[in-house]
């Protein structure tokens, strides 16, 4: 795996909170979405249908001003119209534990939203947490109707929809399946979250033409180009967690931080698949733990003056299974119920091996593979997912709604593993190996 840049990470520790909405609606993190679409089928005469989900596009654009920084929340845009029909206020969800994307619109309509109409992307909260239930601020506001283009499906936090019609507001859930699709693409990993127990994972790549993610001899600085280096450190500004092999990490010394010339960015959660503690405390990775933290996976079998060594230099060492290997679903299972913030999504950059061990246990959700028109051949040279492979054709993969976007001299290729397994049975989530590359 090549490491994206070599700049040192330096004292990057600040947070953008809030950013405008972009009209592409591209994400790096979970599928990338489209701006909503036309009915294939001829359009129908102006009506409320239309206008419902014009407004519910407006919201669900919104929405995605809060991406990287609200998780394991999900991200969310809702927009107010007065009782005449013209837009009153508008907002999104742009912090953890931050005013919701309702009560801001609401805010920002003031005494129009009354008999009006509140458009949301998902369905709103009835529950206290760190803020108090939207419910409640859309009742006083008097507002007249409610459209939301998803249900919630967090069974602790949903039920709005129900609190706001027994209370004679007239609200409608998923009616329209276009935008009930998008918003449901777009809250994936929140999805995952509340529903399996486990983070959204994607699976990150660079390789050359031929499928080489390094050469015979290990070189892999670098396959990609400046462009697309630059858009790896984008997608870890919008996740909540980076993961590596012991194996790249011993031949890369990567930072893993996230490192962008035009602004602060988010250094994620680190963690290295590590089932022996063979992390160097002369290693990037530990020299920068105060930058961010740094999660070693280990074993039980693990060597104790190794594992003493890397917590007193302020590395997180946690052991998942007895070993010889780390059990990647446990590991997975705890991230989904890290204090204070579980981790929703999950950018995998490891190897060959690490990349086919998630695969192999139904755990990979998304590929980004970056592919550079380069040819570097190798018969031992290696291949971004190894592994046992499969025997026939027929039980390979698939990869759906498969994307290509130029970036610089590279391509990037974006899909969801249509075939990934549950990965086991969960319970819900609340709150918030060895040498393998």
């Amino acid at each position: 795996m090549e490491e994206a840049g070599e700049k040192d990470p330096g004292k990057q520790t600040s947070v953008r909170l809030f950013r405008e909405p972009s009209t592409s609606l591209r994400s790096a993190v979970v599928p990338a979405l489209e701006k909503p679409r036309v009915p294939s089928s001829p359009a129908p005469a102006p009506g409320r249908a239309d206008l419902d989900r014009h407004w519910l596009g407006r919201a669900i654009e919104l929405a995605e001003a809060g991406r990287g920084r609200v998780e394991p929340n999900p991200v969310v845009g809702a927009v107010v119209l007065d009782r005449e029909g013209r837009k009153a206020g508008e907002g999104w969800h742009a912090a953890f534990g931050g005013p919701h994307a309702e009560v801001i619109a609401l805010r920002a309509a003031g005494p129009r939203a009354r008999g009006g109409t509140l458009y949301v992307s998902l369905e709103p909260c009835a529950h206290q947490g760190k803020t108090p239930p939207c419910t409640g601020a859309i009742l006083e506001a008097g507002v007249a109707r409610v459209v939301a283009a998803l249900a919630d499906p967090n069974p602790v936090a949903g039920g709005g929809a129900a609190i706001l019609a027994r209370a004679g507001i007239p609200t409608e859930v998923g009616v329209h399946p276009d935008e009930a699709a998008l918003a449901r693409r777009q809250n994936a990993p929140f999805v995952k979250l509340v529903t399996r127990g486990l983070p959204f994972v994607t699976l990150k790549w660079a390789m050359t033409l031929d499928g080489k993610i390094a050469s015979v001899a290990g070189d892999s600085r670098f396959i990609s180009g400046e462009a697309a280096r630059r858009r790896v450190h984008e997608m870890r500004d919008l996740t909540c967690a980076v993961l590596s092999g012991i194996g790249t990490v011993l031949a890369d010394d990567p930072w893993l931080t996230t490192r962008l010339d035009d602004r602060d960015g988010r250094t994620a959660l680190r963690v290295v698949i590590d089932s022996s503690a063979r992390l160097p405390l002369g290693s990037r990775l530990v020299s920068t733990a105060a930058l961010g933290p740094v999660l070693v996976a280990t074993t039980l079998a693990a060597p104790e003056e190794r594992v003493a060594a890397l917590r007193a230099r302020g590395v997180l060492v946690e052991p998942f299974g007895p070993g010889p290997e780390v059990d990647l679903e446990a590991l997975l299972r705890a991230l989904a119920r890290r204090p204070p913030r579980a981790v929703a999504n999950l950018l995998v950059e490891g190897g060959g091996r690490v990349h086919a061990a998630f695969v192999e246990a139904g755990l990979a959700d998304r590929v980004a593979v970056f592919v550079a028109p380069k040819l570097l051949g190798g018969a031992e040279a290696m291949t971004p997912v190894e592994g046992r492979g499969f025997a026939r054709l027929a039980e390979a993969l698939k990869v759906a709604s498969l994307r290509a976007t130029p970036v610089g001299e590279d391509w990037l290729l974006e899909g969801e593993i249509e075939s990934a397994s549950p990965g086991g049975e969960g319970g819900l989530c609340t709150t918030e190996v060895d040498s393998r590359r």
